[in-house]
């Protein structure tokens, strides 16, 4: 059983929140890293982080849900509203994510991050 892995696009990068999941544990890069620059385009992004096996979260929706589409191998795609979270409950909800969930469960998988708020 493979822990979650996950990257933070470029639209999700915020330091506070990779900080504090990289803390508790979790193995969690960001947008910009050595793979990627932080003017990626969503493509760039989903297939980097597809290639570096990591589920990828976005507040970007719309454009998402068009590449998930094309793009069914990805590696997992968790999706959020920004206007309706607080840092905290971020920290939180992406916590309970990564510890609930496997590195298989996201394997071509569109989640909704509401669904793992506590």
């Amino acid at each position: 059983m493979a822990k979650a892995r996950l990257h933070l696009d470029a639209d999700a990068s915020i330091k506070a929140v990779y900080n504090a999941l990289r803390e508790r544990g979790h193995d969690v890069m960001r947008t910009p890293n050595d793979w990627i620059t932080f003017d990626a385009d969503d493509k760039a992004q989903l297939l980097g982080a597809t290639a570096q096996g990591r589920a990828l979260f976005t507040f970007n929706v719309r454009d998402f849900l068009v590449l998930s589409k094309g793009y069914s191998t990805h590696h997992g795609i968790l999706l959020a509203v920004q206007s309706r979270w607080t840092i905290s409950q971020l920290i939180e909800s992406l916590d309970h994510a990564l510890t609930q969930t496997e590195d298989s469960d996201w394997l071509g998988a569109v989640r909704w991050l509401n669904d793992f708020k506590k």
